[in-house]
């Protein structure tokens, strides 16, 4: 959707919840010599500013990383690319995802980010020029069809749309059985919002029924505004990396502090 700009989010409880993840499980990875490929289909602009107008128009990352950013010791992976990155940009910048697996990863790595939004692809394009990101102007299942399986065949491809398309609910499941057939060893992670109108429900069925060995965790918390939809965020992920559900288990329990 070209409309949407995550800029209102950045930094909110979800984005808590899929970026301390994503950085777990990227810091796992890189545990081994053997390169990896990592694959994003929707990156956005990888580098935000929460002082910026539509930060603090929404308050959603006052409510999110800047309240709970002691729930992770400095060793955390998550906390350190938070401390590299407002060390660099100041205190007010927050990383997206595209900028998390930047830091984390390696030269021997292989970055492929697609964002289809000219501004945020331009903004993508600046944030990531010090790394050897390959940058794609193209639909994020586009690429992750023509470019799986990856080489190096070993990583991880972040699904992380924004949902303002009801079709997207329909059609990821059928694009993610594309891909895992075409990357059978890939880690397959996807976001998604939990939201009152229960429409997230049908496409996790779906999801649930063709992966039952996949992880899917979920946390709750308390709506952006009042009538806000969205009252939680899941993290469906297929091949979890050995003590991601230990990992997604401890944060379940820091989410019920909220």
């Amino acid at each position: 959707m070209l409309s949407y700009q995550h800029s209102y989010h950045a930094g909110n409880l979800a984005d808590v919840h899929k970026h301390s993840l994503l950085a777990w499980m990227l810091d796992y990875l890189t545990t081994k010599d053997k390169p990896l490929s990592y694959l994003e289909t929707h990156a956005g602009r990888a580098l935000y500013d929460l002082t910026g107008a539509a930060a603090l128009k929404t308050g959603e990352a006052a409510r999110g990383i800047e309240k709970v950013q002691d729930w992770f010791a400095p060793a955390h992976p998550y906390a350190r690319v938070l401390k590299s990155v407002r060390d660099s940009d100041g205190p007010a910048a927050y990383p997206g995802s595209p900028l998390i697996a930047a830091l984390i990863l390696r030269e021997t790595d292989s970055l492929h980010l697609a964002e289809l939004h000219p501004q945020e692809h331009a903004a993508l394009y600046l944030a990531l020029s010090p790394y050897a990101a390959k940058i794609h102007l193209r639909d994020g299942f586009e690429m992750a069809h023509a470019l799986t399986p990856p080489m190096p065949r070993r990583g991880l491809m972040l699904i992380d749309p924004s949902f303002e398309v009801k079709e997207d609910y329909d059609a990821i499941p059928r694009h993610i059985a594309k891909v895992t057939r075409a990357w059978n060893i890939g880690i397959i992670a996807l976001w998604y919002p939990i939201l009152t109108s229960k429409a997230h429900l049908p496409m996790l069925n779906a999801l649930s029924s063709a992966h039952p060995d996949a992880l899917r965790h979920e946390v709750q918390f308390p709506p952006a505004r009042p009538g806000h939809g969205m009252v939680g965020s899941g993290m469906f992920v297929i091949n979890p990396p050995y003590g991601l559900a230990d990992e997604a288990r401890n944060l379940s329990q820091k989410y019920q502090t909220l």
